[in-house]
């Protein structure tokens, strides 16, 4: 389950953008592109130029989903660490620091766009 209250480690993998689940386009607003989709096995995060949106797929058929929207200016600041040269899988990591108090650390797995993701983050931060 994605669940940004609970603070979790996600393993998150790169995903093609025609991936994306059907809901989350609806939810697009004018002018919202999308930066990236990654996946768990079956549900989603997803970052675009304005937010944070995830996807728990829930139920054996996947057709009930919860969708929790994280507008980038809701974050007091962030951490990422990039992959190291030698490691057999890369993997990367988000930490975000809201002003709540809360912290929640997204890992990546294998090829992501971590910093393309910071750039957005930082857009709206600045």
């Amino acid at each position: 389950m994605i669940n940004f209250t609970q603070g979790g480690t996600f393993d998150l993998r790169k995903v093609p953008d025609t991936k994306l689940l059907a809901d989350v386009r609806t939810i697009f607003i004018q002018g919202e592109k999308l930066v990236g989709v990654y996946q768990t096995v079956r549900d989603q995060v997803v970052f675009t130029n304005k937010r944070i949106i995830t996807i728990d797929v829930e139920g054996l058929t996947g057709v009930r989903k919860d969708l929790f929207i994280l507008p980038y200016p809701k974050i007091q600041y962030f951490g990422v660490r990039t992959p190291g040269l030698i490691e057999l899988i890369p993997d990367a990591e988000l930490t975000l620091y809201f002003a709540n108090g809360m912290e929640t650390k997204l890992e990546f797995k294998g090829s992501s766009d971590v910093l393309e993701i910071a750039r957005s983050i930082s857009g709206y931060m600045l």
